[in-house]
């Protein structure tokens, strides 16, 4: 059964279809095989600012992750807790410097690419404009920055890669990666230019576990 789906389970996830911080929880929770209950958060809709939502996670965001009595938010914090409490299978290389590594992919998507592309931050690059003209500029403003952090980590991945981000093993950095290039894809960054990248993703998406993470996937997705 796919860990996707609304099943009855100590664990919950409150998630939204296309939130790329979501999306790198789903996988790690898929990956190690651990069920949980997906708890839809339309952001579209702001239910994430809800009185009901801010009382579970002040910031107001996505993920939150419920799970053996604690409350979650970050998926950094997230990600790391299912490693310490459920280590195999692994997402962290047993080498020191092979795991700096691994942490400095996801520095590279997850402090530099994708925040200054998340809803919020491309709302307001666009607030100061015409209506009909924002749509054209968080386009543009999202399209900038990754294909700028784009230019970083494909040098990055040409040192560090094997079959995968760091070496032949699947690890936190590849559950970075794809939810970010889903991003690219949206705002019709030219991928040509990251062949190291591609080639990644799409030996990512020969995996059971990335398949079931897709926002495609998930209950609330809409398109």
């Amino acid at each position: 059964m796919s860990t996707s789906t609304l099943t009855p389970s100590k664990t919950k996830l409150h998630s939204y279809w296309r939130s790329s911080c979501s999306w790198r929880v789903r996988i790690s929770l898929a990956y190690k095989q651990l069920p949980y209950e997906y708890v839809p958060v339309n952001l579209l809709k702001s239910e994430q600012v809800s009185s009901e939502f801010a009382a579970l996670n002040p910031n107001c965001r996505v993920p939150t992750l419920e799970i053996d009595g604690h409350v979650l938010h970050q998926s950094g914090a997230i990600l790391e807790y299912l490693e310490e409490t459920h280590p195999s299978p692994a997402l962290l290389p047993k080498d020191a410097f092979a795991r700096a590594q691994v942490r400095n992919l996801c520095g590279i998507i997850g402090c530099d690419i994708q925040p200054i592309q998340n809803l919020a931050v491309m709302k307001r690059s666009a607030a100061n404009l015409p209506e009909s003209e924002q749509l054209a500029a968080r386009m543009a403003w999202s399209k900038e920055w990754i294909e700028r952090g784009f230019d970083v980590l494909e040098r990055e991945l040409v040192k560090t890669a094997g079959t995968y981000c760091v070496g032949d093993s699947i690890t936190l950095a590849d559950i970075y990666l794809e939810p970010q290039v889903y991003n690219a894809n949206r705002f019709k960054v030219n991928m040509e230019k990251y062949p190291t990248i591609v080639r990644i993703v799409e030996k990512l998406a020969e995996h059971p576990a990335f398949h079931a993470a897709h926002p495609s996937q998930q209950p609330d997705a809409t398109e």
